[in-house]
């Protein structure tokens, strides 16, 4: 077992601070705080952290390739120009479901943007929600459901496969993945997540397709090998809350934690002052590019 390092680069203090995702066209982090429906652009080189807010609960950010954002938003998919500052919703498959809102999420190489719902009440008991896709042509697919917390969403390096976490379910599931069409089958579970690591959140795959999995109330982001279904590396925490982590740096390099207050009491704040923060760490292997909506 490898144990890795990571420090703090912004204190953050985010409610539930998630999705983080490298844009490797301006060089730049984006980052998400879900409760406080904002979206973030942390610029490594100065240490600027930008905020915009987009009035609505916000589960997932990805780049579009035409220029602009791509919004996972409580209310469905969404366009989301920086400049005006205005989220303008292109898709909503769940109307009739106002207990439910949009999770993380990200792209396939074809460019189709996955994201994932959950109840907004107890998510781990109520299996409320569903897994998505939206085309290019902006056209939805549903693929899964029940899900209780549609979570952490990764491609193999020959798209061969799709990794995907559903939290409530505490495991790490494997599809094999059609990527001209975008059909998944043969769903099945390459990792289950032991009692004292918490809960499986976020999810980022290497160059050497081994999967970096954050954990909420686990205190860490983990290493896993799918084909052997074991913990290989581990990067601690000084945060019960770890939620989501992405590969960046002009090497694909380092790698980007985000991580949350929500839910913890004033003592548990008290004992750890840098919840909510925003962490990078050194993970020792290259990450790969993240894919942008085609669409």
């Amino acid at each position: 077992m490898i144990e890795l390092s990571a420090e703090r680069i912004l204190k953050a203090k985010a409610n539930l601070g998630e999705g983080p995702l490298w844009d490797h066209r301006a060089k730049v982090l984006w980052w998400i705080d879900i409760l406080a429906s904002r979206v973030h652009r942390f610029e490594p080189k100065s240490g600027k952290n930008d905020t915009w807010d987009v009035g609505q609960m916000v589960g997932t950010v990805v780049c579009r390739k035409q220029g602009g954002l791509m919004l996972a938003l409580e209310d469905g998919f969404a366009t989301f120009d920086t400049e005006s500052g205005v989220a303008k919703v292109v898709a909503d498959p769940e109307s009739e479901k106002s207990d439910n809102r949009f999770n993380d999420g990200k792209c396939d190489p074809a460019g189709r943007f996955w994201a994932g719902t959950m109840n907004k009440g107890d998510a781990l008991q109520l299996w409320t929600g569903a897994l998505y896709s939206l085309d290019t042509d902006l056209s939805i697919r549903k693929h899964l459901e029940p899900v209780g917390v549609s979570n952490g969403i990764v491609w193999s390096k020959d798209a061969k496969s799709m990794y995907y976490i559903d939290t409530a379910s505490k495991a790490v599931d494997r599809f094999d993945y059609d990527l001209e069409t975008g059909n998944i089958s043969q769903r099945q579970t390459v990792f289950k997540v032991p009692e004292e690591m918490g809960y499986p959140d976020g999810m980022a795959i290497d160059n050497q397709d081994k999967l970096w999995v954050a954990f909420w109330n686990g205190w860490q982001v983990a290493r896993i090998c799918p084909q052997e279904g074991k913990v290989i590396a581990t990067i601690k925490l000084p945060v019960a809350n770890v939620t989501a982590c992405a590969f960046g740096g002009a090497a694909l390099d380092q790698l980007y934690i985000t991580t949350a207050r929500v839910g913890l009491s004033d003592d548990e704040l008290a004992k750890q002052p840098m919840a909510g923060d925003l962490f990078l760490g050194q993970p020792g292997v290259h990450g790969v590019e993240s894919s942008s909506f085609a669409g």
